[in-house]
């Protein structure tokens, strides 16, 4: 049977005036490709330049911090001001020569910060991160003139991504990250302007937005990612989540990107248990059909997509607006091309993890990860690669040991880090 694939041809135009081509997002990855002095490099630029070639008519980067101590990874790119213009135009010329549009994904790790890149991270409240061996740095309280400076640090690099010559740019409030981390209750217990009722939690997020659009400009595409929920005891639920998308509509998002979870309960990487999700792929449709009609942004949906029918169906019902995949387009960057042109129905299989969510994660991170530094190093990806040999050998790269050695011996941790957030 053929499916009808022309929902997922149409251009999109947002309220920014950017027009994507196609409905296929190359969602954010973790790809840690920067050089030493966190600036990006040609591996970033070739990457980038083979996904913008691969039919995706929207590109987002994965994870550019704003402070090089609130990284989530050893090789983020850093943007703190203007001195890596070049690499940077380098890399959004690169990447939208091939018709994509390209989105850069902006954002800060508070308590997600590894303790081998800040052992004393900032964060809204001072609330250690549970259940990854230790290896996340115990974080201390942000002071109100601090977050003040945060916020400015945000539209800060908005404004170098827009004089790079990147197309927008998206704050990332999911997965636990800063943004995030200031939504939820569960990690923060403030009881200033910043924290207890759900309007003071939200400020942060809103006063992000407004200062990033002042920085830049009307043309410029701002958008958000959003956790759906925190899908942990006593964090950001999904009411709240509906209330804040509709906060950051009225700021005027050119689109709300919608996933969930954080480290500490990672359905990022293998959704929700709900018969609906299985039978209709997205881990988070339930959620983005009931906020739909309460916002007026396009929605983009990551996590669980794998067939051509399902996501043309999500498409054709008017919930989701955009597909967001990561994982399957690591392996197969022109998935969106072969879709739009018959020659895929779904995306590749790869039976890869563990029963346990700690081993799993570093299996999934590393695994993916070595996809994307074989891509940018100018060779095309290795599907058939076993799952335990890129564990084995990022670790020694980087760490100059294996990473799974850091549960077992406590000084390990100085130099380990959480796994990578190569999701969806």
């Amino acid at each position: 049977m053929t499916t009808d694939t022309t929902p997922l041809a149409r251009p999109l135009t947002f309220r920014s005036g950017l027009t994507i081509q196609n409905r296929f997002a190359k969602s954010a990855t973790s790809e840690k490709l920067a050089n030493r002095r966190h600036g990006p490099d040609e591996r970033l630029a070739r990457l980038y330049e083979r996904w913008g070639g691969g039919g995706s008519g929207l590109l987002l980067t994965g994870n550019v911090q704003i402070d090089p101590t609130a990284r989530e990874g050893r090789g983020n790119v850093v943007v703190e001001d203007d001195r890596d213009l070049p690499a940077l135009r380098e890399w959004a010329a690169r990447a939208r020569a091939g018709g994509a549009k390209l989105i850069m994904q902006v954002s800060h790790a508070g308590r997600q910060t590894p303790r081998a890149i800040n052992p004393r991270p900032v964060a809204p409240s001072a609330v250690q991160l549970a259940g990854v061996g230790g290896l996340a740095g115990k974080p201390r309280e942000l002071a109100d003139h601090e977050i003040e400076i945060l916020i400015e640090r945000f539209a800060r690099t908005a404004a170098v991504a827009r004089a790079a010559g990147f197309d927008g740019v998206q704050l990332h409030g999911a997965h636990g990250y800063l943004i995030n981390q200031f939504l939820s209750p569960y990690t923060n217990r403030r009881t200033d302007r910043w924290g207890g009722s759900l309007d003071n939690r939200m400020r942060f997020a809103l006063r992000v937005a407004r200062a990033t659009r002042a920085a830049t400009s009307a043309e410029f595409s701002i958008s958000i990612k959003l956790n759906s929920a925190d899908f942990q005891r006593g964090g950001f639920t999904e009411e709240e989540s509906m209330i804040v998308a509709e906060a950051l509509d009225a700021e005027g998002m050119d689109f709300i990107e919608v996933s969930g979870g954080s480290y500490e309960s990672s359905v990022m990487f293998n959704g929700v248990k709900r018969d609906s999700t299985r039978a209709r792929e997205a881990y988070f449709l339930d959620y983005v059909e009931r906020v739909r009609d309460r916002i007026g942004a396009p929605l983009m949906l990551t996590g669980g997509f794998r067939t051509a029918a399902g996501m043309a169906e999500a498409v054709a019902g008017g919930a989701v607006a955009i597909v967001g995949m990561a994982r399957p387009l690591i392996v197969e960057p022109d998935l969106p091309a072969r879709i739009l042109d018959g020659r895929a129905t779904e995306a590749a299989a790869h039976a890869i993890g563990s029963r346990n969510k700690l081993v799993n994660d570093l299996i999934q991170g590393t695994w993916y990860g070595r996809q994307l530094r074989i891509m940018g190093d100018g060779h095309e990806p290795r599907p058939a690669m076993g799952q335990w040999w890129p564990l084995v050998a990022e670790g020694l790269r980087a760490y100059g040991f294996n990473p799974l050695a850091s549960l077992i011996p406590r000084r390990a941790t100085a130099v380990a880090e959480l796994p990578a957030m190569v999701t969806e």
